[in-house]
């Protein structure tokens, strides 16, 4: 895949919004219900009878000075709107076009079987089918390459966890490339998966986890290091209370997926210490290598721009989205060719997009 022409022969200057809009990206910590727009919510409530009503959808797609967290709204899809292969399709497919239309060439996303299968009703591989079919669709229409990353719901049991690694096995696809694990992270620690991981690492899926995102403590982020032997790790704010394991993760060069729009800081942090006090800040500062991310884009009011964008207001300067962009490629579960040939091109289009930026 090579750059546009048309990118190629831009000369103008350009505004910072811009410059970080136009370079060339991937996405490695986005969650598919929390891609949905606000339309196709609202369309499936309608479907349904309005089992949310159009006040309720509202209240999801609006982020106060202590914004809740998103949890609610993914259970309400999958208790109440998702019901047929093609809802998956529709949502997979609008996600991978709004992210395409800010630079994202790359897309690795999560998704969690365990409540498409057992509250909404579709089989796995029936839903694993239409997301891949609007993943191969995206790629030729488009131009995106996604990536799907079925991720545990640690709410529910080890066994759950084990069931959805096996489902994938039983169902391989060159487009689902490892395993995942989000939802609330309290009182669910990171060793209760650990067969899980396993399983999957032995049949040789990559591996990430969400660990260290709600305040829990460091020792969740070892855990899912050292036990659970991942392949980078999601969110990891608490890793900033043990300097030694953080030392011990910059010298490795293990990338974090951070996300600045994270509900929890803006909720516990008082807004005009937020940016002094985000751990984002200590993990840029201590050299970690970091990567940005929306998590939950329309939920969270971001785009993978505007994610790039914060981390500004958390110590990064521009010169830092160099070393993101190339983080990022580095943790991409992608053919290790396809890296090398964007590492060369997207570094010469940082430095040409560079070279534009007003100052």
């Amino acid at each position: 895949m090579t750059l546009d022409n048309h990118h190629q022969q831009d000369t103008g200057p350009l505004t910072l919004e811009q410059f970080v809009r136009a370079l060339p990206k991937v996405e490695l910590h986005c969650h598919l219900f929390g891609a949905v727009r606000r339309e196709t919510f609202s369309d499936l409530s309608a479907r349904a009878g309005h089992p949310v009503s159009p006040e309720e959808i509202d209240a999801f797609y609006t982020r106060g000075e202590k914004p809740v967290g998103v949890l609610r709204v993914l259970r309400a899809l999958d208790a109440e709107l998702i019901r047929q292969p093609d809802d998956l399709y529709r949502i997979t497919y609008e996600y991978l076009q709004d992210a395409h239309a800010h630079g994202v060439a790359w897309s690795e996303f999560f998704w969690n079987p365990t409540g498409t299968v057992r509250v909404s009703g579709i089989a796995y591989a029936d839903a694993q089918d239409a997301i891949v079919r609007a993943i191969v669709d995206a790629e030729r229409e488009i131009g995106i390459i996604g990536r799907l990353i079925p991720s545990i719901d640690r709410e529910a049991s080890p066994e759950e966890a084990v069931a959805m690694v096996q489902w994938m096995l039983a169902r391989r696809a060159p487009q689902v490339v490892g395993i995942g694990m989000d939802y609330r992270e309290n009182d669910r620690p990171p060793e209760l998966f650990e067969a899980a991981y396993r399983l999957a690492r032995e049949a040789g899926l990559k591996t990430t986890a969400h660990a260290g995102e709600f305040g829990m403590p460091w020792h969740n982020v070892a855990t899912a290091i050292d036990l659970l032997q991942v392949d980078r790790i999601d969110h990891g704010y608490t890793i900033v209370d043990n300097p030694e394991l953080m030392q011990r993760c910059v010298e490795r060069g293990l990338v974090f997926t951070v996300v600045p729009t994270n509900s929890y800081y803006l909720r516990t942090l008082a807004p005009q210490r937020w940016a002094q006090d985000h751990p984002i800040r200590q993990m840029l500062a201590a050299g970690l290598r970091l990567h940005p991310n929306t998590d939950d884009p329309t939920l969270h009011l971001v785009t993978p721009s505007g994610a790039w964008l914060m981390m500004l207001q958390l110590g990064a300067q521009v010169r830092d989205f160099k070393a993101f962009m190339l983080n990022g490629l580095d943790a991409a579960w992608m053919a290790p060719s396809l890296r090398q040939q964007w590492r060369s091109q997207w570094t010469a289009r940082f430095d040409q997009l560079h070279a534009r930026l007003q100052a």
